[in-house]
């Protein structure tokens, strides 16, 4: 499938271009994402006044509000809209209005906008993950790659992974009814590709496989650890992971540590973000500009 920003954006759902960007992040444990960063410096290169905010559900105070709650608040507020990352890209699809093409296929959102009283939810991570790995992972074998949960960013790289030409697609999740639930799906959205469950992170559920791929949270620096035993790998492997805080994550030491050909979850985060940019305010982003913002990032405690 050759992709373009048509397979990513609905036009018809754009915000119109805007003088000020008012957004926010949410999510869990979100304190130390460059996603505001990223956002308020391109808006300012654009000569936009912007606010973007942290909604980060660990750290409420006093009763939790839910989903509902704090797209109806962002909504009055007069937010563009809201970015969403994990846990809640799956739970928020029955909270809006309509969806945009990949939204559809994937069943995952991860930028909402406003626009005239409807909330338009999009799908930017498909093609920021597919984008990151098409220039960070070129040449690399795709026969058999293992790929570690099926949440929404799961269904996400899933649809990349197949777009950039995986032939088998292993699937673990510690939920086997959802990775059986995305295996089913991608047969139907991606039939060149085949995908199966496996029920184990093992010698043998790994033996053969050209690639590993963590969708999970599980390297975060608030969920430390590897989803993937460090004596599983080989350096024949190439491994890739979406969290990018910490951007060296532990299942990336393990791999780099044997010589495996890594990708950090960076560009994911980078090209995701220049898409949702663009949805947000109607202005197309900058990806090299996002970079530089996100390379040079200093967050809590330095990180």
């Amino acid at each position: 499938m050759q992709l373009t920003q048509d397979n990513v954006l609905d036009r018809k759902c754009l915000m119109p271009s805007q003088d000020m960007l008012l957004a926010g992040l949410v999510g869990r444990g979100i304190q130390r994402s460059r996603t505001p960063e990223m956002h308020m410096a391109e808006a300012a290169a654009h000569g936009m006044r912007s606010v973007y905010q942290i909604i980060d559900f660990d750290v409420f105070s006093g009763r939790e509000p839910d989903l509902a709650e704090i797209l109806s608040a962002a909504e009055m507020t007069g937010f563009n809209g809201l970015n969403v990352t994990y846990p809640f890209k799956i739970q928020v699809v029955p909270l809006l209005d309509a969806l945009s093409a990949n939204a559809r296929a994937v069943g995952s959102v991860n930028t909402v906008v406003f626009r005239d009283g409807r909330r338009y939810g999009h799908n930017t991570d498909l093609w920021g993950f597919s984008e990151s790995f098409h220039r960070g992972m070129e040449g690399v074998a795709r026969r058999n790659v293992l790929l570690i949960g099926a949440g929404g960013a799961g269904v996400a790289v899933a649809h990349a992974l197949a777009d950039r030409g995986v032939e088998n697609l292993l699937i673990f999740d510690v939920d086997r009814a959802r990775a059986g639930n995305l295996a089913a799906q991608l047969k139907t959205n991606r039939p060149a590709m085949s995908a199966e469950v496996v029920d184990c992170l093992d010698s043998r559920s790994v033996s053969g496989v050209d690639g590993v791929v963590n969708a999970t949270p599980i390297g975060m620096a608030k969920s430390p650890g590897s989803p993937l035993l460090a004596d599983l790998l080989d350096p024949a492997m190439w491994v890739a992971d979406i969290v990018y805080f910490p951007l060296e994550t532990q299942l990336l030491k393990d791999a780099r540590k044997i010589g495996c050909r890594v990708l950090p979850g960076s560009g994911m985060a980078i090209f995701q973000a220049s898409r949702s940019f663009e949805l947000l305010t109607g202005r197309p982003a900058d990806p090299e500009r996002l970079k530089a913002t996100f390379d040079n990032f200093v967050g809590p405690c330095g990180t």
